[in-house]
């Protein structure tokens, strides 16, 4: 029992060896699909080990039969025959260079890779002679197609639309033969030596309109800057003028209202030594000495003077001065009680508009009156 089970596994590892004979291909199979079904047909057609992800297409009798799955299968010698052979991997195309026209006439060449896989092993190998071939043949006329619609910035710019709508109309195509587009890529874009001059030098005009763009955006913010600065400096420059005057005016007025005061109270203080007892004599004895040192002032000068007839009476010369100096008192004080009312009224205008606010300058006021 044991040499039986040795001499079975035996002849089955002898027939999977020998079911990847290659047998000379035909001359009658001149595509490269049949070349490589012609290549991994098995010599054996009994007892068949199917790898992963390969299927296995039978015929019997010449009519389709069956699709062999990964693993162990058994045909019937001369009756069941292995017809095609599709692989389930991702299969990668080159697609060759191929000239097209853009919308706007001009001349590209291009090619690209296409990544597809065979879905439905019994479509690939009966909807189409040589599944890969049409498929190449297809997204070379959808390329062109494509790119017909497209102007030449269009084309470089939507590289990734132009890839999807080529897979997409693929994929409408292929669905007979049981093969889906995975993806499509463009890999070079070729144009005329005269169109790629004229793309670099659109290309650096751009970029020289973009500095000068740049540049005077530049300029104007400069601008800005610099008339906005001058502006702040004015308004600056006008508040502290303002400031000034504004100090000046209370400077000048609160000293104009202190000559005031100062004269009225040596007003008050004179005319209060003048109400005293002896006080008239005090004044004409002053004036007397103020009278005397004038003279004598003049006398040393060489000008001509006018004198009073009566200048040799000194007594009457003196009530004189007296009534004179009383009339110069009285006006000094109209003109003093009026340049204080003026002073005054200016100041508290001053303090209410300018210098304190309302309620400083009404309190200020207030305590003026009070």
């Amino acid at each position: 029992m044991q040499q039986c089970v040795t001499l079975m596994v035996f002849v089955i590892v002898s027939l999977q060896h020998s079911q990847r004979t290659v047998p000379t291909v035909p001359v009658l199979w001149a595509t490269q699909a049949q070349q490589r079904w012609a290549s991994s047909l098995p010599m054996n057609t009994v007892v068949l080990f199917v790898p992963q992800q390969e299927s296995w297409v039978v015929e019997r009798m010449g009519r389709f039969h069956r699709i062999l799955e990964p693993g162990l299968n058994i045909l019937i010698p001369i009756l069941d025959k292995i017809r095609y052979v599709q692989s389930l991997k991702e299969i990668v195309i080159d697609v060759p260079e191929q000239s097209a026209v853009s919308l706007d006439n001009v001349t590209l060449q291009i090619d690209g890779v296409l990544y597809l896989r065979i879905l439905d092993p019994f479509k690939a190998s009966y909807g189409v002679e040589d599944p890969e071939y049409a498929v190449t043949q297809l997204a070379q006329t959808t390329m062109r197609s494509e790119l017909g619609k497209l102007t030449l910035d269009k084309v470089f710019r939507e590289r990734e639309t132009l890839n999807t709508n080529i897979v997409h109309s693929i994929n409408q195509a292929s669905d007979d033969w049981g093969i889906r587009c995975l993806r499509y890529e463009i890999k070079d874009i070729h144009v005329p030596p005269r169109v790629k001059e004229s793309m670099q030098m659109q290309v650096e005009a751009e970029r020289k309109k973009r500095a000068t763009v740049l540049e005077s955006e530049g300029h104007k913010e400069a601008a800005i800057n610099v008339a906005e600065g001058r502006k702040q400096a004015q308004i600056l420059a006008s508040e502290g003028q303002k400031a000034e005057q504004i100090n000046n005016a209370a400077g000048e007025a609160n000293a104009v209202l202190a000559k005031a005061e100062a004269k009225a109270k040596a007003i008050r203080l004179l005319s209060e030594a003048l109400a005293e007892q002896n006080g008239n004599a005090a004044a004409s004895l002053s004036v007397a000495e103020q009278y005397v040192s004038a003279f004598s002032k003049l006398a040393k000068e060489s000008n001509t003077i006018l004198l009073p007839s009566n200048s040799g009476d000194i007594s009457g010369m003196v009530t004189q001065v007296c009534l004179c100096f009383l009339s110069y008192l009285i006006m000094l004080v109209n003109d003093v009680k009026t340049t204080q009312s003026q002073a005054q009224n200016n100041h508290e205008c001053l303090f209410s508009t300018s210098v304190w606010p309302k309620g400083h300058a009404a309190g200020h006021r207030n305590r003026r009156a009070g």
